[in-house]
């Protein structure tokens, strides 16, 4: 009975947290009337850094870091390189079409993890990229003004920068044992230190501190890393990890019909038919890993029975 509370529970934790992140990229999107991209960036990582050693504080957990040259080379790659991409690429890129460019990441975790790791690319996998790569053609429309590509290509190079950043994390938990959370928190507080030094060294206009930019940064370092981040970490405690990626692909949704409502961001015919061909890509690809870890985990306990 407590296990199925539990469960029921972590499914509304789910829902409240794919709200949280899915919102996010219209609030990303509003903040740019406010700030430059850039300094943004290294702000709300910071600040978001700030708050996960703030929990990890209040967990009581230790806070010397491990393995500081690969967590420094994650936070590169998932904090520096992602959160500038992905900001930039919302100048001019609307914020429902950036995030389902952006969660096209594991199209290229594909080949990578088959050149960095020995995970091959096998039978409807190769369906769920040839499905993505048809949504990618419709959504970079060659007709489209030049801005709204550039913007498009920023998106896709943070998403790949998204993809580099776990197969680091994967080669790094396979040698090294490290808490999640703690790794989560040197890697931003590493990647948001370079950020704030390419902030410094690019000029632009100081953030103007309105009312929305105070809030945007709130809710990005409280609500959507601090808080986010603890959310997630009870889903996956309580919930198959399979099944818990399979339902985080409501976060683009929820951008998408966000930046509908309050940004009047209604797609194109093309743009809707490429997203709708990445939604049904990430759906396959999710529902194959978590058909493989039943299995996985189907093998184990008959093992442990023989």
């Amino acid at each position: 009975m407590k296990k199925n509370l539990e469960l029921k529970l972590a499914a509304a934790i789910l829902v409240l947290l794919s709200l949280i992140w899915g919102y996010n990229w219209v609030v990303m999107k509003n903040v740019m009337r406010y700030a430059d991209p850039f300094d943004f960036s290294a702000v709300r990582t910071l600040f978001g850094a700030l708050a996960l050693f703030a929990v990890l504080a209040l967990r009581r957990q230790p806070l010397r870091p491990v393995a500081l040259g690969p967590t420094l080379l994650l936070g590169l790659l998932q904090t520096t390189a992602f959160t500038a991409l992905i900001q930039w690429a919302l100048v001019s890129g609307g914020a429902g079409k950036t995030a389902v460019l952006v969660y096209a990441m594991p199209f290229w975790l594909l080949p990578m993890a088959w050149v960095f790791l020995g995970e091959r690319v096998r039978g409807l996998q190769w369906v769920a990229v040839a499905l993505a790569l048809v949504g990618l053609v419709f959504i970079l429309d060659p007709s489209k003004p030049q801005g709204d590509l550039f913007s498009t290509m920023l998106a896709l190079l943070g998403s790949v920068a998204w993809a580099a950043s776990a197969i680091v994390l994967k080669r790094l938990r396979a040698r090294t044992r490290v808490d999640l959370l703690s790794l989560t928190a040197w890697q931003m507080l590493l990647g948001s230190l370079v950020l704030c030094i390419i902030a410094w060294w690019l000029p632009s206009e100081p953030p103007r501190l309105t009312p929305y930019f105070i809030a945007a940064l709130i809710y990005n370092g409280l609500l959507a890393t601090g808080l986010a981040w603890l959310m997630w970490l009870f889903i996956l405690d309580r919930m198959p990890a399979g099944l818990a990626g399979l339902s985080s692909l409501a976060i683009p949704a929820v951008g998408v019909l966000s930046g509908w409502i309050e940004l009047g961001e209604r797609p194109s015919g093309p743009e809707s038919f490429g997203m709708l061909c990445i939604a049904v890509a990430l759906g396959l690809i999710s529902a194959i890993a978590l058909r493989g870890r039943q299995l996985q985990a189907r093998a184990a306990s008959a093992g442990s029975r023989s």
